[in-house]
């Protein structure tokens, strides 16, 4: 058996020619174009790239878009005072600080300065506290975009057995969450899991995002289960792979996400389909 590949490139494509579709109607209805805010503090060269993408996205949504790009040197103060600004300007919609931040810099107390409506990554405790009662406003990207790439894929997620193994604030904390709402049964594994192979291999749907490559081996899929990978990372030589074994867990798996083209287009588009939905939440109601 060889897996199903899930497309998450050309899921995002579909998503951001809606996006633009939406963002057309909001134009002929006299509202104002969806605009995202993103900064970018020093000069990481992923973080580079991952800022071009979505200013590329922006353009290929029909949004309008600010772009922030300060030295490594900005102090607290002076971040904290654009997003103040940012926060109080009613034509911007979604405020993203692209992380990670300077290590002077506290990433923590940057996110919790965002006006939660406007926190269109979805980090906001306040965003993420929504999520865990089932009220959720502003759901974090990739956990989200994940969501949506099963869901277009047909995936059935009730009742499943699924194990996420990472439990980063960004994505393995708000996946599990998403997965309780979705009626799974979940199982978060970090660094200090024991018998990770177990738990791996029980899955009937496995995320991964722990950052570290290859961690996870085809081997230890189940036959017929569904696998998302979430990491990126690259090799010495150069190659981009993920947190799974892709060639030895493809032919296990009956569906799997690719190193890149899979999860990363996912999460750009929902950050879009949030700051969309910001937009929505502005919309002055008619006099």
């Amino acid at each position: 058996m060889t897996a199903q590949i899930l497309d998450g490139k050309a899921v995002a494509e579909q998503r951001l020619q809606k996006i633009a579709e939406q963002v057309a109607k909001r134009r002929k209805q006299g509202l104002r174009t969806p605009c995202l805010a993103v900064v970018l503090v020093g000069n990481d060269p992923a973080s580079t790239v991952y800022v071009r993408n979505k200013k590329f996205a922006c353009e290929k949504a029909s949004f309008a878009s600010r772009s922030y790009e300060l030295p490594a040197s900005t102090t607290q103060e002076e971040l904290l005072q654009l997003i103040d600004e940012l926060n109080a300007s009613p034509a911007v919609d979604g405020i993203l600080v692209q992380l990670p931040l300077p290590p002077h810099l506290n990433s923590q107390s940057i996110i919790e300065r965002i006006q939660p409506d406007k926190d269109v990554d979805g980090f906001h405790p306040y965003n993420v506290g929504r999520l865990a009662v089932r009220m959720p406003l502003m759901r974090p990207c990739t956990p989200k975009g994940v969501m949506t790439l099963l869901e277009t894929y047909g995936v059935e997620i009730r009742g499943k057995k699924v194990v996420i193994v990472g439990a980063s604030n960004i994505v393995g904390r708000p996946q599990a969450l998403e997965m309780l709402l979705a009626e799974a049964t979940v199982t978060v594994c970090h660094k200090a899991t024991q018998n990770l192979e177990h738990e791996v291999s029980e899955a009937d749907i496995v995320i991964v995002a722990a950052g570290k490559p290859k961690l996870v081996k085809g081997s230890w899929i189940k036959p017929g289960a569904i696998v998302v990978d979430v990491g990126i990372n690259r090799l010495d030589n150069g190659q981009l792979c993920g947190d799974v074994e892709f060639e030895a867990a493809k032919e296990r798996a009956a569906m799997i996400t690719p190193v890149p083209g899979g999860v990363g287009p996912m999460t750009i588009a929902t950050l879009l389909e949030n700051t969309l939905y910001a937009a929505t939440l502005h919309d002055k109601p008619a006099a």
